[in-house]
């Protein structure tokens, strides 16, 4: 059975958590042992997968299709470990369950209750795959006191007593603010905080203190005090210049060394952090610099976007150079002209979204790249909007646009679609059908769906294969009945479903580096292992700069 290291958060949110405990489970990783990582979120929404981006941040999609939150993003890029629907529930996932199966009459009459139901719920999902890794990294969301994380902070205080003893770990991060004007650091939050996780019976074994500077001797030693740990148990956790130095920040604050003390693990292997120290270096050491605009339309939160953010990162260590990305809302092309705001640039990234505000930009973003040879990746509607422009300015349909469009507008027919909404597509041996009007939630294309790539293509040398798979989220697709028309003009159609009706990339010939795909490349890269669109796209944008 797994060891249990349970992750709470206190005084304020975004803290860190998801961090904190990617960079833990790395570290483990690092001296051996097999890891796992869950995220248990209060809020009552079933999944992220109806929220806005401005609201939370982009929506993580795994491989077997579930649309979580994107802590789970850091979790994968730092341990490798491909996330999968169990490792993700939310309030609203726990009292669904709980409901149907009270409508079932599981629960033989009896009145439902938080204690047990609910919490005895959220305990039959900790336990999955217990039997398959060393240790269960398991973050409560948001912080100690929200009403709503009451039944997930009671469930892990029993799952604390139904272990063996031992068996169980809870760490609890916190802020330690700087007062300017004493010029000191501040515990009593830290202090209220573990007050109130006390309370409701859990003791955290480590604390995770942000500060922006080094704990002092003197607070280090009254926090242990006052919140009944060790002093080698209190942990600083500084503000660093990349995330990717946080396994080693970590480390050298003793962060790995506590917990292992606290399961009382004495013979653990020294950590190998060879690969993190190359990592740390490619980072703080690039040979050079490129500008890259990723022209969307949620750019004034960042963690909207936040895997192509880092996917552009992997690409610049890949390649030895910092990618400088620069984030254009895409509405100003509707009031400025796109050659003026894109020169200079050395690549230009559209990434997915949904609905029809700030296509135009998109599109004039697409424009721009091809008309002026510029690296382009398209992402998901980024890759439809390019299709769009090439149809209007290069097959002649000079009204084409996406059904998309045509449905927000209450079925007003204003486009020609060459991008159509998806009615049916293949899953394994099964048919899925949708219609417009379905529930909105969870009814997408989503998880990880194959490639054929076409022989000797770009995409095809990228990838070195013609067989991929890669990671979906969408519910319109570029139509095929265009195909002929567009590759007519140079868009080709290189990589599509293994059935022939679905296509998935598209590139133009003579263009030094232009390609569309309808999946999310951006969720399978990793520090270590960039991908290959990426990879090569960063590549492709220093050739550019060599040239300007």
């Amino acid at each position: 059975m797994a060891r249990y290291i349970f992750i709470t958060g206190g005084v304020v949110s975004s803290l860190g958590k998801g961090l904190a405990s990617a960079a833990l489970g790395a570290l483990l990783q690092a001296r051996g042992y097999s890891v796992r990582l869950r995220k248990l979120d209060p809020y009552l929404n079933v999944d992220p997968g109806t929220m806005s981006p401005f609201e939370h941040g982009e929506v993580f999609v795994t491989d077997d299709g579930a649309e979580t939150d994107l802590d789970l993003g850091h979790y994968e890029r730092f341990t490798g470990v491909a996330a999968r629907k169990t490792d993700s529930i939310s309030s609203g996932r726990v009292y669904s369950n709980v409901l149907e199966r009270e409508r079932r009459g599981d629960y033989l009459g009896k009145t439902i209750q938080v204690i047990p139901h609910v919490t005895n719920e959220i305990k039959d999902f900790l336990k999955i795959g217990a039997d398959e890794v060393d240790f269960m990294l398991c973050e409560i969301g948001g912080t100690v006191g929200d009403i709503e994380g009451l039944p997930f902070f009671e469930a892990i205080r029993q799952f604390g007593q139904d272990m063996p003893r031992g068996d169980c770990v809870y760490m609890h991060l916190t802020l330690l603010p700087f007062i300017a004007a004493s010029g000191e650091l501040k515990t009593k939050p830290t202090q209220h905080s573990v007050k109130e996780l006390r309370s409701i019976g859990i003791a955290p074994d480590v604390l995770v203190c942000r500060s922006e500077s080094p704990i002092p001797e003197k607070e280090r030693e009254k926090l242990a005090l006052f919140c009944n740990v060790r002093p080698d148990s209190v942990i600083a956790a500084m503000d660093l210049k990349s995330i990717y130095e946080a396994p080693l920040a970590y480390h050298r604050e003793g962060m790995d060394s506590a917990v292992l003390a606290a399961f009382g693990i004495t013979d653990a292997p020294a950590p190998d952090l060879s690969k993190w120290e190359d990592v740390a270096d490619r980072v703080y050491h690039p040979e050079g610099q490129v500008r890259v605009a990723v022209v969307g339309k949620y750019t004034q939160l960042e963690d909207a976007y936040k895997s192509i953010a880092e996917a552009l990162t992997h690409g610049g260590m890949h390649n030895r150079v910092k990618v400088q990305a620069e984030w254009i809302d895409s509405e100003i092309f509707d009031r400025e002209d796109a050659a003026d705001r894109l020169q200079g640039y050395h690549a230009i990234l559209v990434p997915g979204g949904f609905g029809e505000r700030g296509t135009e930009g998109k599109i004039k973003a697409a424009a721009y790249a091809r008309e002026h040879h510029i690296p382009y990746l398209g992402i998901c509607l980024g890759m439809q909007m390019a299709v769009i422009e090439a149809a209007r300015n290069l097959a002649g349909i000079s009204n084409a646009g996406s059904e998309e469009f045509d449905h927000e507008s209450a079925g007003q027919r204003r486009f020609e679609p060459v991008v159509y909404h998806l009615k049916e597509w293949l899953e394994g041996n099964r048919t899925i059908q949708r219609k417009a009007d379905d529930d909105k939630g969870g009814t997408m294309r989503l998880g990880a769906y194959d490639a054929t790539l076409a022989a000797g293509s770009q995409v095809a040398e990228i990838y070195g294969s013609t067989a991929i798979s890669e990671r979906h989220r969408n519910r319109y697709e570029v139509d095929m009945a265009y195909r002929d028309q567009l590759e007519a003009h140079g868009l080709r159609f290189s990589g599509v479903s293994p059935d022939g009706r679905l296509p998935e990339i598209v590139e133009f010939k003579g263009h030094p580096w232009y390609i569309g795909v309808q999946f999310h490349p951006e969720l399978k890269s990793k520090p270590f292992a960039p991908h290959p669109l990426f990879a090569d796209f960063v590549r492709a944008a220093v050739e550019q700069s060599r040239l300007v």
